[in-house]
């Protein structure tokens, strides 16, 4: 029997060494994101035998991550089955790469039906691609960021702290009352921002920001996912500030890449168009295909 929570700073301990055997490099299997989001997925988790099994959603529409962790994985999506039916639910589970649908498959014959959304998949790219911007598809970026430095030369790069997060918070606040809609995202967004900042140690995330005229005009922040795949959580910057978003991706990749990191993943794009067109501009080495598992029995 599955018993769930809503995780707590002191989970991340057992939940690390759950992700820690996970072999795919979901932007789902990081305790920050789990954490930073629990309040806008209404996101509970629950420590089964050796798997981390976590479900969002409202008690009539869960939706159910892998089992990640180690020992009989039959019997553990076994319990999300179990725990969707006594809730009078289909059981749907979320976010399945090529491996764990081999898994399943082998596991479950003929037992659940898979469904693609491409809005699903994660970005990720070599950190040295993003952190040399090298050769001709790169070319823009390069020009965004030379256009950045000629008309700011005073800029300066600095890592994020418990001293600057609050130059953090204020260039988001600012970002927000420059939109010109009432998207509802974005309060959930920057609640999670918050959340993050908040336990930003605890959590051990690593972000940077950058400086023009000592003033904060760019930050992003994220956490490892593994020993050689970081995860970049959120960034942001004024649109009007011709190459910010640039500067920010390229000097937090060069420190990311020094301090170890093959790959970075940027997570979905959700459908969005802006988002996806953003996102390929970079030219990711693996586009992460995942797909939901839907029960539909034997």
């Amino acid at each position: 029997m599955l018993e769930f929570k809503t995780p707590e700073i002191n989970d991340k301990k057992w939940v690390d060494e759950c992700f820690s055997y996970a072999h795919s490099m979901n932007c789902e299997y990081t305790f920050g994101s789990i954490y930073v989001w629990h309040t806008a997925y209404r996101t509970q988790i629950a420590h089964y035998k050796d798997f981390f099994i976590c479900r969002w959603g409202k008690k009539d529409d869960y939706s159910y991550s892998l089992p990640i962790g180690k020992g009989d994985f039959k019997d553990a999506v076994i319990q999300i089955i179990e725990d969707a039916k006594a809730i009078g639910i289909t059981p749907r589970i979320y976010g399945i790469t090529e491996s764990y649908k081999t898994m399943l498959v082998e596991a479950f014959p003929n037992e659940f039906e898979f469904k693609y959304d491409d809005g699903s998949n994660d970005y990720i790219y070599n950190a040295s691609d993003l952190a040399e911007l090298k050769g001709k598809k790169y070319h823009g970026k390069r020009n965004h960021i030379a256009n950045f430095k000629r008309n700011n030369p005073d800029w300066t790069y600095e890592e994020i702290t418990e001293n600057n997060i609050a130059d953090c918070i204020e260039l988001h606040t600012n970002w927000i009352y420059d939109k010109d809609d009432n998207d509802s995202d974005y309060s959930l967004e920057f609640e999670s921002v918050l959340t993050g900042f908040e336990n930003y140690k605890e959590l051990g995330l690593k972000g940077g920001i950058i400086r023009v005229n000592s003033k904060a005009i760019a930050y992003t922040y994220g956490e490892p996912q593994s020993s050689t795949c970081f995860v970049s959580h959120f960034e942001k910057a004024p649109a009007d500030v011709q190459g910010a978003y640039a500067i920010i991706n390229q000097e937090f990749a060069k420190r990311l890449l020094d301090d170890g990191f093959e790959f970075i993943n940027r997570e979905e794009d959700l459908g969005l168009e802006g988002l996806r067109k953003a996102k390929q501009s970079y030219h990711p080495c693996l586009w992460l295909k995942k797909e939901s598992a839907i029960y539909i029995g034997e």
